[in-house]
């Protein structure tokens, strides 16, 4: 029974170190934020926006999500047929050519659509407030490349 009971022992001592060797990693390093949470995080609360430019946000914001989503599904349902076309001729042939073709069709829509929301929300902002905007959207463009 002893040796039973140390080792539960240390398998808890084990599981609370490696609990605690998890928090402390994400303590000391934590991952910095992708660049469009942060321009949503400017948007929402960086740039003191008015009643009025909060209501017109909202509904840019609900409108975009609903098309983001229906776009998002468009690229799972693209992925899929790539998968079906691979999975066909094992190999780069026409199948899985037209299905990437299609494939990148949906992302520039996609990116597209982005745009045009990112222009729309910038409609609604008074000068000042688009001059930040406008640096942080340079920023999330460029983050990869800094």
């Amino acid at each position: 029974m002893r040796g039973a009971r140390r080792t539960m022992l240390i398998a808890a001592v084990a599981f609370v170190a490696a609990v605690a060797g998890v928090w402390a990693g994400r303590e000391l390093f934590p991952s910095p934020p992708s660049p469009g949470v942060e321009l949503h995080s400017l948007l929402h609360d960086g740039l003191e926006l008015d009643e009025a430019q909060r209501t017109k946000l909202e509904t840019l914001e609900s409108r975009f999500a609903v098309r983001r989503r229906a776009l998002e599904l468009e690229l799972r349902a693209d992925n899929a047929r790539l998968a079906d076309a691979i999975e066909a001729e094992h190999g780069n042939g026409p199948q899985v050519a037209a299905a990437v073709d299609r494939s990148h069709g949906s992302m520039g829509e996609l990116q597209k659509e982005t745009l045009n929301h990112m222009f729309a929300m910038r409609q609604i902002l008074r000068p000042d407030q688009a001059r930040k905007f406008d640096r942080a959207v340079v920023k999330a463009l460029t983050a990869d490349a800094r």
